[in-house]
């Protein structure tokens, strides 16, 4: 379904559940640093209770919703299993991802609810962000590039 035929209500839901969500971070304490390391380091293990709890909740709503609904309220999309190949971008991302995350102790979310609690220094670690998906893409598409223009071998 194309973005002309959402529900009216598709972008207010959308940003009541990204304030919802930032606001849970928040409260959580996975918006301040400091936390997170604690809690990467074996220190203090809160995180996993906000953490398995959220786990829970979501698997619950997904098993819950693709067994009622046939599509999505919002968008009319019929729910579908998405396939994606396990390759060595999957890896070589969650290998930066993690890295990123226990050097910083933030992630992309974490990092714009901790700017709503008053955290500015973050926009550092935020700015890294933009930057890392910028160099991202530029290498992917110079790779996609560089792969079509490359000829077929095996004749």
């Amino acid at each position: 379904m194309s973005t002309t035929s959402r529900q009216p209500l598709f972008t207010l839901v959308i940003v009541v559940g990204g304030l919802l969500h930032g606001f849970g971070l928040a409260y959580s304490g996975m918006a301040r640093p400091e936390i997170v390391l604690d809690f990467l380091q074996l220190e203090d293990l809160g995180l996993l209770f906000v953490m398995g709890g959220a786990a829970l909740v979501m698997g619950f709503a997904i098993r819950l919703g693709t067994e009622v609904l046939d599509t999505a309220p919002l968008t009319g999309d019929r729910y579908t299993k998405r396939e994606k190949s396990y390759d060595r971008s999957v890896v070589v991302g969650g290998i930066v991802f993690g890295v990123g995350w226990g050097l910083s102790g933030i992630c992309p979310g974490a990092g714009y609810a901790s700017l709503g609690i008053g955290n500015y220094e973050i926009l550092w670690a935020i700015a890294g962000m933009f930057i890392g998906a910028y160099l991202q893409g530029l290498w992917r598409a110079h790779r996609s590039s560089t792969d079509r223009e490359s000829p077929a071998t095996g004749d």
